[in-house]
């Protein structure tokens, strides 16, 4: 009887999943030893989430930023399933996919990312759009050109939390309706960007008042309606008319996640060991939103794109360590800094002993995130596209 290959199941393909199984397909693999590795998502293609804020405005492209699973893994070893998680069976290693399908696993590897709650105060379900996917920025982008082409004077949006995708978001949808849009920018606490250095919030700051986006901290979200959305300040509540609400707060593990007899944190996220394996569970890895992580240097992994890219080169040399015999290594987390959209051609950065915004920072983001593509045939397409637009344009202009 042929003794049948060790099988590796990733599940998730976003910047944990997809990363962890290209760096599987480029270890060293003993012929004999090849493993199969799938990876399987509930949608077709990669979404290289910093950048989606530039769909809005047209900066960027879809094909360039959400590019196929297929095409991004035609050149491996890599097999891609497209569905969505049923249930995972931990005991007898195998996954249920809700399109029927089962996999048994010898390695498991779990980074379906997280979930934007929609629960968190009446009527947002039914009346709010989250801006995770490629499926909201569509969403947001059908209702924005609904109303750019009505005749309403104004466009009223009200984007809920301050945090890294509000602000972002702000100064992206500022810019894009221009005298036409009255934004409001809505945050619990007493700060927008509360986790981020100094620097960025000064910077991002004057970016939103440069573009009139209204700040209103220390408030809270009562309710959400068809056109409507009601606040709660200092006890009082007042109720806005709004045509579009964004919201960007919070982050939930997948329900698939959070009902596994595995250790969890009161988030429900999984605990994890150093070396990215569930404790109790070594066959088992987690990484990304789902994860509880502490690094080697007891260093709580926040839960960032960054943080996933990093640890999916961990995750990929302890799963091939594990099966090789060889010592698995502990990650560590290294925080390079932070980096943020602030509208069109302006941005700003920090780390590693840099501070910079406006176009130099703009342009040091678009490289840095081209040099994170995920393969380098991707990359080479995606490049030569940003060289060759302004020419192009600049071609068209003369015409």
């Amino acid at each position: 009887m042929t003794e049948q290959p060790t099988h590796i199941c990733i599940l998730g393909g976003g910047f944990g999943g997809l990363y962890t199984a290209l760096r599987l397909s480029q270890l060293p693999w003993e012929k004999h030893k090849q493993p199969q590795i799938t990876l399987v998502d509930r949608n077709d293609r990669f979404l290289f989430s910093p950048l989606l804020y530039e769909l809005l405005t047209g900066e960027l492209h879809t094909w360039e930023i959400a590019p196929p699973f297929e095409e991004l893994l035609a050149n491996t070893s890599v097999r891609f399933t497209q569905a969505a998680v049923a249930g995972i069976e931990v005991t007898e290693q195998r996954v249920q996919l809700q399109n029927g399908q089962e996999l048994a696993y010898d390695r498991l590897v779990l980074a379906l990312g997280g979930e934007t709650p929609l629960d968190m105060a009446p009527g947002v379900d039914e009346y709010g759009i989250p801006f995770r996917t490629v499926t909201d920025a569509y969403r947001l982008e059908e209702r924005l050109r609904v109303l750019e082409e009505s005749d309403a004077d104004k466009i009223r949006v009200a984007i809920v939390g301050a945090g890294y995708s509000g602000v972002e978001l702000a100064c992206k949808l500022a810019e894009r309706l221009g005298k036409r849009g009255r934004l409001r920018l809505i945050e619990i606490s007493d700060s927008i960007l509360k986790t981020s250095a100094e620097f960025n919030r000064t910077t991002a700051k004057k970016a939103l008042d440069e573009r009139n986006v209204w700040i209103d901290l220390e408030t809270k979200v009562e309710s959400v309606g068809a056109d409507r959305i009601s606040l709660l300040y200092k006890g009082q509540v007042d109720t806005i008319p709004v045509d579009v609400v964004l919201w960007t707060v919070g982050t939930k593990v997948a329900s698939v996640i959070s009902s596994l007899p595995l250790k969890q944190n009161q988030r429900f996220q999984l605990k994890t060991t150093a070396t990215l394996q569930i404790v109790d569970h070594p066959e088992i890895f987690a990484l990304g939103d789902l994860a509880d992580c502490q690094d080697a240097g007891g260093q709580k992994v926040p839960s960032t794109a960054q943080a996933a890219f990093q640890q999916a080169d961990y995750a990929a040399w302890n799963i091939w360590a594990s099966l090789t015999g060889r010592p698995l290594l502990p990650f560590r987390y290294q925080q390079l800094g932070e980096m943020m959209t602030l509208g069109i051609d302006n941005a700003t950065l920090t780390g590693l002993g840099v501070k910079l915004d406006g176009t130099i920072a703009h342009i040091a983001r678009r490289l840095a995130y081209l040099y994170r593509l995920p393969t380098l045939e991707h990359q080479l397409r995606v490049g030569l596209n940003w060289i060759a637009q302004p020419i192009v344009e600049l071609i068209s202009g003369k015409e």
